[in-house]
């Protein structure tokens, strides 16, 4: 039986993919924002008439029917500015249907990759921001600028001197744009990196809450957070300084230059040179040939933002590019093979883990013995490609994991961490990975396999119970064993529990020896990093490791016997055993559960570890 593979989207985020299809969009406002403009002229072209033809004949059917015409245009003018802002809405929530699954994809993938600032929710705010300046008034200043030459080259046909004060006007408020963006962009960039820091600096304490409260660290905590908020508020206030500045002096000097330019018309009348209606009629003319620069000025803030949130957006999603599309292959059912892998853990340069190799064959269970820090974890989080190997593969019956598609390669794959996180909702959803439509038979299956069907029955709601953000609702014991159930769900071919026994009872513990004894007889492979002797008595291959290296592999019996070699001979009373060259603490193996026996470990592994079995 085989698995069907999804059909992934081009990795590359190349300029089809940036220009996304909104041509036709783009298209339509350019034609309405050519109308619109079109429009502006009747304001002062009413005026126009108004003063040289309806004052002068004192004609009031004239006034009446300007008066109507205007008002109709002025209407059609309204209807097409409330078109041209519903499809820029438009425009801001299809960019957002085109980047945001790439987007929740690299925030997901990100942490696996390398080091992440702040609270890891950036990119998110960065989506938002270049949606929300789509959406916005300012793309409208974009699609009116082209169009401000009509309204000069108007005012050079009204007289030559007025089209030079107005032409002169432009260029300043141009000038002051340029200055604005010069100005503005980096106080923004400061900001938007301090937002982060606290940003991050407050998840952190939230996720921490109950150790901040118990160990009296409200203050300290507090403290931090207030320097890293005023930094950021002082970025923000050069920025808000910088933009409202510049914003309040553009104001000003339309309003002057409009002034200038009715006083232009003034000095023009006095000479005969030009009539009161087209005095008043330019300066309306260069207000709104002004208007877009005006409106550039407002929006530069948040068009900056916008850029730079869609430069990081871009270099983000280059980083993470989605899944190639990949073959469909069958379920796997042979081995775990290890080859050589070396593990660089996400933002660091140097391995923890160096040249592992080892195979482990259906039916069989492995057991990750070794001191802290020696890199167990690390080498779990390679075995169930969470992270990428920096050389050397990790192969399911052959076929390592870059060949496989994430999504079906996760169905038989089951992980439980030394942190078990779940997510809001019920019980049921989480054992099921919330997967929709899921069969309630193997969800009790799966909860029974964990030894947690019981448990959950106990709740007022059974499986239906909401455990709330990260199972806060649950004890850790209770979020131990439901992750385990998850991790059983669906029956996969490779289970792997970092120290599933940490947080679990004798009931726990056992439910966990009867889980690896059920993936065993299924003929599914079990490996759990433990450092308590149950566990390692269910497993039939031991894995040691010791800075990073591994140390030996092979059957249980044979690589415990070389390790605790000296444990036969009988210790001192009140003293400690010693610790092997490894620096494990003492372990407690027992051969046969119904006849204990206390072994230590003292000896170091001189022998040459098997690495394949």
């Amino acid at each position: 039986m085989t698995n069907r593979s999804k059909v992934r989207v081009p990795s590359r985020l190349d300029a089809a993919t940036v220009a996304f299809p909104l041509t036709r969009s783009a298209a339509a406002i350019a034609m309405i924002s050519g109308v619109v403009n079109v429009l502006a002229l009747t304001s002062p072209l009413f005026m126009l008439q108004i003063y040289d033809r309806v004052i002068a004949s004192g004609s009031v059917p004239t006034l009446v029917g300007l008066a109507v015409l205007a008002a109709g245009l002025y209407a059609f003018q309204a209807l097409l500015d409330i078109i041209r802002s519903r499809v820029l809405l438009r425009i801001g929530e299809r960019f957002d249907g085109q980047f945001s699954g790439r987007v929740h994809d690299a925030v997901v993938r990100l942490p696996l990759l390398t080091r992440m600032q702040g609270d890891g929710l950036q990119p998110l705010r960065d989506l938002d921001n270049v949606r929300g300046f789509l959406g916005g008034n300012g793309p409208t200043a974009l699609f009116d600028l082209p169009w401000m030459p009509l309204y000069l080259g108007i005012c050079f046909l009204f007289h030559f001197w007025i089209g030079v004060t107005a032409l002169v006007s432009a260029i300043v408020l141009v000038s002051l744009t340029v200055i604005t963006n010069i100005l503005s962009r980096q106080p923004i960039s400061d900001a938007i990196t301090h937002n982060m820091i606290r940003n991050g600096l407050l998840e952190a304490t939230r996720r921490n809450a109950e150790v901040v409260r118990v160990m009296g660290l409200e203050k300290r905590i507090a403290a931090r957070w207030q320097k890293a908020n005023g930094q950021y508020l002082a970025a923000n206030r050069k920025t808000g300084d910088v933009a409202g500045g510049l914003g309040s002096v553009a104001k000003a000097l339309r309003i002057m230059l409009q002034s200038t330019i009715l006083g232009v018309g003034a000095y023009l009348v006095i000479r005969q040179e030009v009539t009161p209606g087209v005095m008043i009629a330019s300066s309306i003319m260069m207000g709104r040939a002004l208007a877009p620069v005006d409106l550039a000025i407002a929006s530069w803030k948040p068009f900056l933002m916008a850029r730079q949130s869609w430069n990081r957006l871009k270099d983000l999603l280059g980083k993470v590019p989605p899944d190639a599309q990949v073959m469909a292959l069958p379920a796997p059912e042979k081995e775990l093979r290890v080859e050589g892998v070396t593990i660089v853990p996400p933002g660091e340069k140097a391995p923890t883990v160096m040249g592992a190799g080892f195979a482990v064959p259906a039916g069989g269970a492995l057991g990750i013995i070794g001191p802290s820090g020696s890199g167990k974890s690390t080498l779990v989080r390679a075995l169930v490609g969470a992270w990428m190997p920096a050389s050397g593969k990790v192969r399911l019956d052959g076929a390592s994991f870059d060949q496989w598609d994430r999504e079906v390669l996760g169905r038989h794959i089951g992980y439980l961490p030394q942190g078990v996180e779940l997510f809001g909702g019920t019980i049921a959803e989480n054992i099921a990975r919330f997967e929709p439509d899921a069969n309630p038979e193997s969800v009790v299956a799966a909860a029974k396999a964990a030894g947690v069907h019981e448990l959950i029955l106990r709740f007022e709601k059974g499986y239906e119970t909401q455990i709330g953000e990260g199972g806060s609702a649950l004890s850790a014991g209770q979020r131990q064993r439901i992750g385990l159930a998850r991790a059983l769900y669906g029956d996969p071919f490779l289970i792997v529990m970092d120290e599933p026994n940490a947080n679990l009872d004798v009931d726990g513990e056992a439910a966990v020896i009867r889980a690896i004894a059920s993936v065993r007889a299924r003929g599914g492979i079990a490996i759990v990093v433990a450092h308590r002797p149950a566990a390692i008595n269910a497993v039939d291959y031991i894995l040691m490791m010791d800075g990073g290296r591994q140390k030996a592999f092979g059957p249980r019996e044979e690589v415990l016997s070389r390790v605790l070699k000296p444990a036969s001979r009988p210790q001192a009373a009140g003293k400690p055993f010693p610790a092997t060259g490894f620096g494990m603490t003492p372990l407690r193996v027992i051969a046969n559960p119904a006849q204990p026996e206390a072994t230590s470990a003292n000896d170091t592994v001189t022998e040459k570890p098997d690495v394949e079995h």
